[in-house]
């Protein structure tokens, strides 16, 4: 026997693909040679492989070695391919029956010692696999949780290619990972009660975290904007174990997935120094960016003027319609990008514009540049705006605290809840996602004639376009579900209202 084949597989964007590892040993010169769209790190895996085949005592053939990666026409990328290679040389070697490798998928860096190493993009391979008919995968021990999450499959983890050699030889016993989905973490570091005052901005937190509206903050230094932010994980629904099993796509892929599975919803607060790549995603073989590891989360852009006004602009598509598209010489990748935006900012440069206890010492055209770096488009996205004043003296010496997370956490799941029920049919997920059509039957269709005429001001009054009216909406809808109101009344198109004209003036 010299040739054999070994299962594996690759991952382009957040899709999984199968692999063929095709070895062959012939007579001839010793050589090494990987073809098939290889990268840097496969071509590498030669002398990984070697080596670490050496230095567990297997014979290592001296003749010429040919690895091809089927389909050779794509790109292949990652260290993932080390276990398949060397799996398959020890099997035409005669150490490993052949009908047994048949039978797996295999995936795995290996180092020179021959233990195995965590690799990125487990998790969309084993679902692809998984749903073209394969079940059993050998992992390293550190994907274990990662693969095992998958229903429907059996995964066997290891943590060297001794104890996976031993095994398919039939000399050792390894029983499948068996992996309960992780509760939600609710030992949180922070709490919302710990914020003294601030009810207002605490009440648009609170809206924001119960139907998914994009919110912004404006407010001087010190004020509590990051300090609220930070904050909202603490009152945001659970996910679903779809959901968490698509944002654990995203993190495996980038190489960030912890325990194998994500528990809750993602928190990503990127430096306003961060490139449009790093927020968007990209790169020659493209990984998700801030945008789409914030996905079914939030996304937190603190500072907000200070980041370029591209990189501001490059939000504009996933905000609208939830993913994002990257273009390559390769190919095309979708990345899903479904979060909810918190911006935080002070209203000018010297950050005192408005504070009651301090003087802003910036002119008006340094006030006017530093906001419109903030586009039109992009201010009518965002669903909430307020003002987080400095707090009262009288408030931060008495110690005056608000509700905590656990009583504001109740009112936001009662109105996921009535959210669920009422999406239970559809792909939208909250209030701040409905089309039109849902806005039309569920709001428009279900406000009183005192509410439509204070809409119908409000339309007149503040020259809304349509995606500020259909916005607005959106938000009663939330207030009136934390109110368990079927009903969208005048205060709840008030209250939404509120927090729609809050802008800096000019």
């Amino acid at each position: 026997m010299a040739l054999v084949k070994i299962k594996s597989g690759g991952v382009w964007g957040i899709e999984g693909f199968e692999v063929d590892v095709e070895i062959d040993i012939s007579p001839g010169l010793p050589s090494f040679n990987i073809v098939g769209l290889p990268d840097t790190a496969i071509k590498e895996s030669k002398d990984r492989v070697k080596s670490a085949i050496k230095n567990l005592g297997y014979p290592f053939p001296q003749k010429r070695i040919t690895v091809n990666l089927s389909p050779s026409g794509v790109k292949k990328q990652g260290t993932l391919y080390d276990l398949p290679i060397a799996v398959g040389i020890l099997t035409i070697s005669g150490l490993i029956p052949q009908e047994k490798i048949t039978e797996f998928v295999f995936l795995g860096e290996l180092s020179l010692d021959g233990s195995l190493n965590k690799v990125s993009g487990v998790l969309p391979i084993v679902i692809s696999l998984k749903n073209s008919g394969y079940r059993k995968f050998i992992l390293p021990a550190s994907n274990g949780a990662e693969g095992a999450i998958v229903k429907g499959t059996e995964t066997y983890a290891f943590g060297t290619l001794e104890d996976i050699v031993l095994f398919l030889q039939g000399e050792k016993e390894i029983n499948p990972l068996k992996i309960t989905p992780p509760s939600e973490d609710l030992n949180f570091q922070c709490d919302l009660g710990e914020i003294i005052g601030q009810t207002l901005p605490k009440k648009a937190l609170e809206i924001c975290a119960a139907g998914g509206h994009n919110l912004s903050m404006i407010g001087s230094p010190g004020s509590g904007k990051s300090m609220l932010a930070k904050r909202i994980i603490t009152i945001l629904p659970p996910l679903e174990f779809d959901e968490a099993l698509e944002v654990s796509r995203i993190y495996s892929v980038a190489g960030l997935l912890e325990e194998g599975f994500v528990k809750s919803r993602p928190f990503r607060s990127p430096h306003h120094t961060a490139s449009e790549v790093a927020i968007i995603g990209g790169g020659s073989n493209p990984l998700p960016g801030e945008v789409s590891l914030a996905h079914r989360g939030v996304l937190f852009l603190d500072e907000l003027p200070e980041f370029s006004r591209r990189t501001i602009e490059v939000l504009r598509q996933p905000m609208e319609d939830g993913y994002i598209n990257i273009s390559r010489a390769q190919g095309r990748v979708r990345f899903p990008a479904r979060f909810t935006l918190i911006t935080a900012q002070n209203p000018c440069p010297c950050g005192n514009f408005g504070n009651p206890f301090k003087n802003c010492t910036c002119t008006p055209i340094q006030i006017r540049n530093y906001n419109t770096k903030i586009s039109g488009p992009i201010k009518d996205r965002i669903d909430l705006t307020v003002w987080v004043d400095p707090i009262e003296k009288e408030h931060l010496l008495g110690n005056f605290k608000g509700e905590d997370s656990k009583t504001v956490r109740e009112r936001v799941l009662t109105a996921y809840r009535i959210q669920r029920e009422r999406f239970k049919n559809s792909v939208t997920d909250f209030n701040g996602r409905m089309t039109n059509a849902q806005v039309e039957s569920y709001c428009i269709n279900m406000m009183n004639q005192e509410a439509k005429k204070l809409l119908k001001s409000a339309v007149d009054k503040f020259n809304l376009s349509g995606r500020a009216y259909f916005r607005l909406l959106k938000v009663a809808r939330t207030i009136a579900d934390l109110e368990q109101s079927e009903f969208l009344r005048a205060e709840h198109i008030a209250q939404a209202l509120q927090f729609r004209i809050q802008e800096i003036p000019p």
